[in-house]
């Protein structure tokens, strides 16, 4: 027999008043909840952020907050009440984004300043309030606070004699084999994976490692004596701003970064539908 595991990771929850931000990912109710508050507000202050796990550097999704950002400035440009909103984007790096490639951080700032929104970087993350995002370099005053936390293993984990990673997650070797578990293997974010610093946490990466670990899976089962497949390490995303999307890729050969282009917006609305076309049959 063999096992694949592709049960998710989860967000690290400890930072005091956690409670009172909103975290994207966290499902569809969170997206209805965001939306529905942008529309109740009339003015305010919206603080957008995400952490990461100092135990797994790799354990974060960054990407998705620099969305939020662009998304609702564009949002409330083109409802007319721009004017009315602070953004200000926070993160406890100096340069947020780094592992979409080197230069990327700089250019994504340019382009939050670009829009008038704020940055608050570089200071550690002690907690929030229901108004404030409490950092060691001072407090951000919010009307609503949008925060991706770092990522670590799922909770079943630790009743297990799976291996972990210094940041509790499974820990699997360049074939997404689990490490001493010769027919068990791990695919997205529940894994901890040998390889650049970079490496994301993403579907596009998730996709690439559940088809190595299916693949070797099934070179097991059938006594294939075949070199077992690895891990191909690409990081790969647009960033939509609603009305346009900046591309991003890198891989071992280097990164690529497209400024905000309009086609970009519509091309990630045709993969999108392309992506979920397999899964609604």
């Amino acid at each position: 027999d063999a096992l694949i595991i592709a049960s998710g990771g989860r967000f690290i929850k400890k930072l005091p008043g956690i409670e009172h931000v909103l975290t994207p990912c966290e499902g569809i109710k969170v997206g209805e909840t965001i939306r529905d508050k942008l529309a109740a507000m009339k003015s305010g202050t919206i603080a957008l952020g995400f952490g990461g796990n100092p135990n797994e550097p790799t354990a974060m999704r960054g990407g998705p907050m620099f969305e939020f950002v662009f998304i609702i400035e564009t949002l409330l440009r083109k409802q007319g009440r721009r004017d009315q909103f602070k953004l200000v984007f926070f993160n406890p790096n100096t340069k947020p984004g780094v592992r979409l490639g080197p230069d990327v951080p700089d250019k994504l700032m340019k382009l939050m300043r670009k829009r008038g929104v704020e940055t608050h970087l570089g200071h550690k993350i002690k907690g929030f309030t229901e108004n404030n995002v409490i950092t060691e370099g001072g407090d951000i005053t919010a009307d609503l606070i949008l925060f991706m936390p770092g990522m670590t293993g799922p909770a079943w984990l630790a009743n297990t004699d799976l291996p972990q990673s210094p940041g509790g997650m499974i820990a699997a070797n360049e074939h997404t084999q689990v490490d001493g578990f010769k027919h068990v293997f791990v695919a997205g974010d529940a894994g901890s994976f040998p390889g650049p610093q970079w490496q994301p946490k993403q579907a596009h990466a998730a996709d690439i490692q559940a088809k190595v670990a299916a693949t070797n899976a099934m070179r097991l089962l059938q006594n294939d004596t075949t070199e077992l497949d690895k891990i191909h390490h690409e990081l790969l995303c647009i960033i939509d701003t609603l009305s346009h999307g900046i591309f991003i890729k890198r891989n071992d050969k280097g990164a690529t970064f497209l400024p905000p282009l309009r086609i970009m917006h519509y091309a990630k609305g045709f993969f999108e539908k392309r992506y979920l076309r397999q899964y609604r049959g």
